[in-house]
């Protein structure tokens, strides 16, 4: 629970502070006597009569009634600090900085469960242990530095660790990223990141709070709640950017199909940013970098203008914006000459717009003049430092008074940290934000463009029969012996489920007759497909025959497969050609099915081509999923070739999502292939398992 004793208490009580500021004890007191704190400030210290100009208290027992403590004193003794100021001073928030509990051993654990149970009991909110702190423009009850500047208009940061908080505060403040509140929640035994985020969501205040949010996960203990406040947010307005630390580990998993093999905890963390629309980070650089552009106004688009004095920046921001899918289109023609014949010879206004290093301020402001009113571009970039000839400030007031004016963005590039370090530190002291690597932005541009709004709650249910399938899933379950261990469904019943959703199949028949299986060959007309029906991995015991023209030659393959080991039939379809797509799905713990989709064939067996959402999913999810894959331009038709019927290849994408919705047995699913063929797709293949 958060409450207003730990957001704006009225009396503050430091157990373990001191006047060494080299100790967190007597850096926390510094950095609330620093931040103007306006309450009344108490130190409890039994060695110390008097800690950093304040009187101190030998013994907790001896304080008045106090609404906010913050602990730095060894483990061991904050369970009974807190018992003693829950029940005797009527303290109802703690900010618990100690390390050495249920992160470290299981003594520890016991520890941090009897505060949390005193917290309970008396309605106490509770910050950590093992953290920095929190700061807000209340009260920085921080041990750490720097404090960044503090304002409404700044960010939220919430870290799941300490000191990467830091690092993350050490990098925005170097780009004039202000921040509203801080939160580290260390173990975050009650309050952890879902519930800042639920507390932010539910007393959200539009005139006056915070529109940035940033976050730093190292574990997603409660991926609905998080998914629930986060689109919320940024459906009422706000941005959210987020690294999800610790994702690369795959975990014990089955690798028995295309989709256990790919799936992994990495794949659940993106379909659920995606599905809320967070703007997901790697680093520490990209996550501020998304904070500053998030402090701009959106852009509207996706043509920038480059603005330059050195050549090389422009260029390489050119590449790097033109890799992400944003375009820096050619300046040419009656409106590009005007503006040409107004700087200095040698200038360029192409776009970039080189005007040189001897150019002016004046001629800078000309620039994005032309940029704002006469070219058709949504957003500037203005890459401006200095050789170390010059003085900027002239310069920075006048990008100062255009970033102002002008409605398109402007984004700041100013490189020159070393050499204008007194004049970019002035130019950010008027509440600008400074970009000063160009490629690093226009990657972070990249990401923040490519990812789409929170997706609707609603379920899309036309032409899924939900009744009928959950009646098709009891039946398996009560079919098949151990199914705890989990089985792979039987090519009937697969059939049965996609008919249920309204998913295509080829078609085809499973039997143990060779005179079943040639009569149905000849309805459909050869050639056709043979695989034998048992063994999970078809091709890998020689269970599949492509090509088969002739009666005589499906006669031969069905009496080979059925000596195969395990066989239990051999299933024949209409041979189909055209795109091999894939569809997946993983039924990942707390988190629900993560499906992927993808091109078939090599792109998802060898370069793993493939996007991830979380089930259900709506048509905007699906195609986003769509247009994100790196194989996008085969889908949408690429050199002459024909592409894929896009609106089919999304309506197969949901209609699964949904089928999974409601049949939570299924935890693995691949149809691969999924074959496209103009306006027809239909699955070909399609392996599901279930368990108990």
């Amino acid at each position: 629970m958060i409450n207003r004793q730990l957001i704006n208490p009225e009396s503050i009580v430091v157990i373990g502070g001191s006047n060494n500021v080299h100790k967190p004890g007597g850096a926390i007191v510094r950095n609330l006597l620093g931040g103007g704190y306006s309450g009344t400030l108490r130190v409890v210290n039994p060695k110390e009569d008097e800690v950093q100009g304040i009187k101190t208290f030998h013994d907790a027992a001896e304080l008045p009634p106090t609404e906010l403590a913050i602990l730095v004193v060894a483990a061991k003794y904050c369970p009974d600090y807190v018992e003693l100021l829950a029940r005797e001073k009527q303290t109802r928030a703690f900010i618990i900085i100690s390390a050495g509990f249920g992160e470290e051993t299981e003594a520890g654990a016991m520890l941090e469960q009897r505060i949390l149970d005193t917290c309970r009991n008396y309605q106490a909110a509770l910050i950590g242990p093992n953290c920095i702190g929190m700061l807000n423009r209340q009260h920085h009850s921080v041990f750490t530095q720097p404090i960044p500047k503090l304002s409404s208009q700044g960010a939220d940061f919430i870290s799941g660790s300490g000191a990467t908080a830091v690092f993350i505060l050490e990098s925005a403040v170097i780009k004039g990223l202000q921040f509203n509140s801080v939160w580290s929640v260390g173990n975050g035994k009650q309050i952890g990141i879902e519930d800042v985020l639920q507390y932010m969501d539910e007393t959200f205040d539009a005139e006056h709070d915070a529109r940035v949010k940033l976050l730093y996960i190292e574990n997603i203990s409660n991926p609905d709640k998080l998914l629930f406040h986060a689109s919320s947010l940024i459906r009422k307005g706000c941005r959210i950017a987020a690294i999800k630390a610790g994702s690369s580990e795959s975990g014990s998993r089955a690798a028995s199909s295309h989709t256990g093999a790919i799936a992994s905890s990495d794949a659940a963390v993106e379909a659920l940013f995606r599905k809320a629309g967070i703007v997901r980070c790697f680093s520490r650089e990209e996550l501020t970098t998304v904070g500053c552009i998030f402090t701009l106004p959106p852009i509207q688009g996706k043509r920038f203008a480059i603005i330059t004095h050195a050549g090389g920046p422009g260029v390489m921001l050119t590449d790097a914006l033109s890799k992400g899918g944003i375009q820096v289109p050619k300046f040419e023609g009656s409106v590009a000459n005007e503006l040409k014949s107004q700087l200095f010879p040698g200038s360029s206004v192409a776009n970039p717009i080189d005007f040189l290093a001897t150019g002016t301020p004046e001629q800078l402001a000309t620039v994005i003049d032309y940029c704002e009113h006469r070219f058709d571009v949504d957003a500037m970039a203005v890459i401006y430092g200095t050789p170390g000839l010059t003085q900027l400030y002239e310069a920075y007031d006048v990008l100062d008074r255009k970033i102002r004016e002008c409605h398109k963005p402007i984004f700041p590039v100013l490189p020159c940290l070393h050499t204008a370090g007194p004049e970019v530190a002035e130019f950010l002291a008027k509440g600008h934000v400074n970009f000063s690597d160009e490629v690093t932005l226009a990657t972070a541009l990249s990401q923040v463009l490519r990812t789409p709004a929170p997706a609707p709650p609603e379920i899309e249910l036309f032409g899924v029969d939900v009744p009928k399938i959950r009646d098709v899933i009891s039946q398996a379950m009560q079919a098949t012996p151990n199914v705890e261990q989990g089985c792979y469904l039987d090519p009937d019943t697969v059939r049965q489920l996609f008919q249920c959703a309204g998913i295509p199949m080829v078609s085809e028949m499973v039997s143990t007759s060779k005179k079943e299986l040639t009569s149905f060959a000849r309805q459909v007309g050869f050639p056709v497909v043979a695989k034998v029906v048992g063994p999970v991995h078809k091709s890998d015991v020689g269970g599949v025959t492509l090509n088969i023209r002739t009666a005589e030659h499906l006669a031969l393959e069905f009496d080979r497969m059925m000596q195969i080991e395990g066989a239990t039939g051999v299933m024949v379809q209409k041979m189909l050609r055209g795109t091999e797509l894939f569809i997946g799905a993983k039924y990942e713990q707390r988190f629900g099915h993560v499906v992927l989709c993808g091109l078939g064939g090599i792109f998802v067996e060898v370069l793993k081509d493939v996007s991830s959402g979380l089930a259900p999913l709506s048509y905007g999810e699906a195609y986003s999923m769509i247009h994100s894959l790196r194989g996008y331009k085969i889908i949408k038709g690429t050199r002459g070739q024909q592409g894929i019927n896009e609106q089919k290849y999304a309506e197969i994408i949901v209609r699964l999502s949904t089928l999974l919705r409601f049949a939570t047995e299924i935890k693995e699913l691949d149809i691969n292939p999924l074959l496209a063929d103009g306006d027809q797709i239909v699955a070909v293949d399609a392996r599901i398992l279930i368990r108990k």
